[in-house]
């Protein structure tokens, strides 16, 4: 009973603090659906799950809190075979990522939420699962199969990467490298090589690296690939700022040198610049470039090392939506076969064809599927290459402060040494 005020009083101040902050600003295809398995065995909880159903005499309805556009796109695609076996009804509702952090966070101070399942933003997990917003599958009996790619998996698990499974990765997203054929004739391999192609196109008259420099989330995502390249770690274990190490004031140096090759744009014009080749490199997510079989720039994993004899590290960021099911559910035992078949393989597979985005190697590796949509070998290959974000609930605010300083040195403000060492005490400050 304790446990359970002390949530809602967490949640509560969190849920409070959205609506405060909102008020001041105002990933199916015929032949795969024919390939069916052989049926298998029913398991307990299916079984559990039949039983009540029928004993219930109608469908019952589960609902999912979802991010909007393509990934309601593609759970709506999949869903009529599951509600058809189970005799349920699923609604989706779409938001915007704001929103849609906002309603589940006040749906989970009820006794029993409206939502059965929800998906929530890569970096939201630390603060989801503080917040005990997820059910945990692990204690439920879930197990995860090999399939699913681990560093998407990793993601739902607390402590990340080694607890029990709290969310599964229902989309799959890493940044990439994006150059232009015309600019670039070589995949850049290390960071070096990056910069001696985007000083050769500058050289020819064009625009080298294009960064995307504005304060927050865009520059310290485009900065922290150099950083991670570099062997370096945004906190120690002791959540310690390291950004003013000296591998975080070289690669700023790098990122500055990067800079004087190209330009500092907007996401849409860094985009258009690369796509027609006025530029030749940024960094970038695949759906800014990508669209469906068609992509307006080639593309390659993100370096993870400084120089061919560098020691490589994880380095693209990764950045998936996951999915699971909330604590406060009155149909956990239903979501959570509904959690398990909308990350299946054969699901997956349909809801590419939707704009789903696959979390599962055999999915990211299915020939079919790699003749339509080439890129996805490559998505595979820089997730496996990846790179979380730090896991604290804190993060977005360290974040903030962490981008302000980043875009003081490469407008000239301050140099590298004082905007990282001034970083570094903000960040300590709010991160605890």
């Amino acid at each position: 009973m304790v446990l359970k005020k002390i949530k809602r009083g967490i949640v509560g101040l969190l849920a409070a603090s959205l609506l405060i902050s909102a008020a001041a600003c105002g990933g199916g295809d015929k032949d795969d659906a024919e390939e069916t398995e052989a049926p298998q065995e029913t398991t307990a909880a299916e079984e559990t799950v039949a039983e009540e159903t029928e004993a219930a005499g109608e469908a019952v309805t589960i609902s999912i809190a979802a991010r909007g556009g393509s990934h309601v796109d593609a759970i709506e695609s999949v869903k009529a075979d599951f509600e058809a076996e189970h005799n349920c009804k699923i609604e989706v509702a779409g938001y915007e990522a704001a929103d849609l952090k906002k309603n589940i966070m006040l749906d989970s101070t009820k006794s029993t939420g409206n939502f059965d399942l929800v998906m929530a933003d890569d970096p939201w997990m630390p603060e989801f699962t503080e917040a005990q917003i997820f059910l945990n599958l692990t204690e439920a009996g879930f197990e995860a199969d090999s399939d699913l790619v681990k560093q998407c998996l990793d993601i739902g698990k607390v402590p990340y990467g080694e607890g029990d499974q709290y969310a599964l990765p229902f989309s799959g997203n890493v940044m990439f490298l994006f150059y232009n054929k015309d600019l670039v004739s070589d995949v850049p391999e290390d960071w070096n090589a990056v910069l001696a192609a985007a000083e050769q196109a500058q050289a020819d008259g064009n625009l080298g690296y294009v960064i995307r420099g504005q304060q927050g989330n865009p520059i310290v995502s485009d900065w922290l690939p150099i950083y991670w390249a570099m062997g370096g770690e945004v906190f120690d274990e002791n959540w310690e700022a390291q950004v003013n190490s000296e591998e975080g004031i070289a690669a700023l140096e790098l990122y500055i040198k990067l800079l004087e090759t190209g330009a500092n744009y907007e996401k849409n014009d860094l985009v258009a610049a690369v796509s027609d080749g006025k530029a030749a490199m940024s960094l970038g997510w695949p759906s800014w470039y990508v669209s469906g079989s068609e992509a307006s720039a080639a593309y390659a994993v993100i370096p993870g090392k400084v120089d061919a004899d560098s020691e490589s590290y994880p380095a693209g960021m990764i950045g998936n939506w996951m999915m699971g099911v909330t604590a406060n559910s009155g149909n956990s035992e239903l979501a959570i076969e509904l959690l398990k078949y909308l990350t299946s393989a054969e699901s997956q597979k349909l809801m590419a064809d939707a704009g789903g985005v696959p979390t599962r190697e055999s999915v990211l590796t299915d020939a079919e599927l790699v003749e339509k949509y080439p890129h996805f070998p490559t998505l595979l290959d820089a997730t496996k290459a990846s790179k979380v974000r730090p896991r604290n609930a804190n993060w977005s605010k360290a974040e903030e402060v962490l981008g302000a300083e980043l875009s003081a040195a490469v407008t000239g403000v301050k140099t590298p040494e004082e905007a990282l060492a001034d970083a570094a005490e903000a960040m300590n400050d709010v991160i605890k």
